[in-house]
This record gives C-alpha cells, sequence and structure tokens, in this order.
C-alpha cells in the first residue's frame, strides 16, 4: 500500500528530529552557546541537510542519514583534534586578539579581524566603556565576544580598595513555592517555620497567596504573590533602625539592672545614655 505524500513528510520529519537531537546531545553543549568557524558551517550544512531529507521525497531516505553522521562526525573529530592540540585549536576556534592597548585602537589588528570602530564602539558600550580612552586592555576572543579591562582610575570602588571586610554572599534560598514551604531551603538558610511565620505576618501576606518567597543573604524575606492586585508593605530601612537602636538602649539598661559588677553596671549606664542622644538628634530624621 502506498503511503500518502504528507503522511511520507510528517514521518521522515519525526525520524529526523530524533536523530537531529541526538546528533547534537552527541556533539555536546558547545553547539548550542558559542560556535567555532567548523561547528557554524556544519550546523548550517546539517540543517539544510535535515530540511531537504525530511520533504525531497524523490532522493533517497539513507543517503541523506549518511550525510548527516559525516557533518556531525567532521566538527566531533574537529573538536577532539582542537582539545589535544593547542596548534589545531588555534587554526579550528581562532585565536584572541588585542584590539585596544593602553587606550589606544589596534587598527591593524581590528582591520585584520574584520571589525569597524563603529562596531568596536558598539561593543565597547555593552561593557559600559564609552571612551576608549578610559580602556586599558579590550580582547577580542574567538567567539565574538570583546572582553575590556578599565584603566585603574576608571574601575569603580571595591570593598578591597577601601581595606574593607566584609561578609561572604549567601546564595538566596527559595524558601516558598507555589505557596508550598521548601524545608531543605529554610534550614539551609538557617531559619525555621515559626520564624518565616512571623515574617509573613509581618508581611499580612497568607503561605497560600504566596507564588515565590526568597531569603536574601542578609535573612531578608522578600515574597511574589498569586493576587498581583495586593499591594504588599513597603520596607521602611529608616524606621527599623530606630526601632534597632530603641532596642539596644532598653538592652543596655535592663543588662545594667541585672548585673552585680558596679563597673558593668556603669559602662552599661554610660552606653544606654549615648544611644539616647543619638536617638534624640536622629529621630526627626529617621521617622520619615
Amino acid at each position: 500500500m502506498d503511503i500518502p505524500q504528507w503522511l511520507n513528510i510528517i514521518i521522515r520529519s519525526s525520524i529526523l528530529v530524533f536523530i537531529l537531537f541526538l546528533l547534537t546531545k552527541w556533539l555536546g553543549k558547545k553547539q548550542l552557546s558559542h560556535l567555532s568557524f567548523f561547528e557554524y558551517i556544519a550546523g548550517i550544512t546539517i540543517g539544510s541537510i535535515a530540511a531537504e531529507v525530511s520533504t525531497g521525497l524523490e532522493t533517497n531516505f539513507f543517503h541523506g542519514i549518511y550525510s548527516l553522521l559525516v557533518w556531525t562526525a567532521i566538527p566531533f573529530f574537529a573538536g577532539m583534534l582542537a582539545i589535544k592540540s593547542k596548534k589545531a585549536r588555534n587554526i579550528i576556534e581562532g585565536k584572541s586578539t588585542v584590539v585596544i592597548k593602553d587606550g589606544k585602537i589596534q587598527e591593524e589588528t581590528l582591520t585584520k579581524e574584520k571589525y569597524s570602530v563603529d562596531e568596536l564602539l558598539e561593543l565597547l558600550r555593552k561593557k559600559n566603556a564609552f571612551q576608549v580612552a578610559d580602556v586599558e586592555f579590550a580582547v577580542l576572543e574567538s567567539n565574538g565576544d570583546l572582553n575590556v579591562l578599565l584603566k585603574k582610575e576608571k574601575q569603580p570602588l571595591t570593598p578591597a580598595d577601601l581595606q574593607m571586610d566584609v561578609a561572604p554572599e549567601k546564595v538566596p534560598q527559595t524558601v516558598i513555592l507555589e505557596g508550598e514551604i521548601v524545608d531543605s531551603a529554610l534550614a539551609a538558610s538557617g531559619f525555621t517555620r515559626a520564624w518565616l511565620d512571623v515574617e509573613l505576618q509581618k508581611l499580612n501576606v497568607a503561605i497560600d497567596n504566596v507564588f515565590v518567597g526568597q531569603i536574601d543573604t542578609y535573612g531578608k524575606l522578600t515574597v511574589d504573590i498569586f493576587d498581583d492586585k495586593i499591594k504588599l508593605p513597603q520596607s521602611k530601612p529608616r524606621q527599623s533602625l530606630l526601632t534597632a537602636l530603641k532596642k539596644c538602649q532598653a538592652d543596655f539598661e535592663s543588662y545594667a539592672l541585672q548585673t552585680d559588677s558596679a563597673e558593668a553596671k556603669e559602662m552599661y549606664n554610660r552606653n544606654a545614655k549615648k544611644l539616647q542622644n543619638i536617638i534624640k538628634k536622629s529621630q526627626y530624621l529617621l521617622n520619615e
């Protein structure tokens, strides 16, 4: 029985989708990210062959499969050769080139790489470098990306520049997902369900209405709720600071009453008075 042409195309296309999936998996993730010249050419050719084989009913189906295998094997073995040989890697994948050095464009290199000045300036702007003179060093990578090193005086300040010690950043933990508490993430963040309930009460949000809840590196809970019409109370850091100062003052006064040491009592009372003065002088600012 002859198969209808439309059904034959559907069957051939379905088989080719599966074969292309297996071939792409074999080549690896690199085919999905940055392509070398070899891989770019091979990818175009493989797609063209697949399209021809899936619709070209007058051709031999298996001849197309053989061609797909050849075009898949070539970049695969070229990639293996590039891993083992630096010279082969330079030929197959290309080399990185310096296009700006000491704030000056290397015109010959730029011409050799077939880039115009406008294209270079566009790549620089993507790296937040709007003046060539601000750039110490710029390297055009083999995949076409431009990596830029700004001059020291143009780089943003970091805690290391100020000789400041900062706490290490922690990975934010997703503790609520679609109204369900993720206990493993909550435990990893060092908090409990009781703490989570208190924080949700502060936000006046029921856990069933939380689409995503995350704890950041500083232990603050942020939530995204299902009902976007509900406005969550805005964080007021100034009032939080005022509350913390008042609590600290109260703690000092409490410690002074609890201790039997005259020296410690005097120290606690002295610091409580200092905090009281600070609160009086800054309260009108912190209440805003």
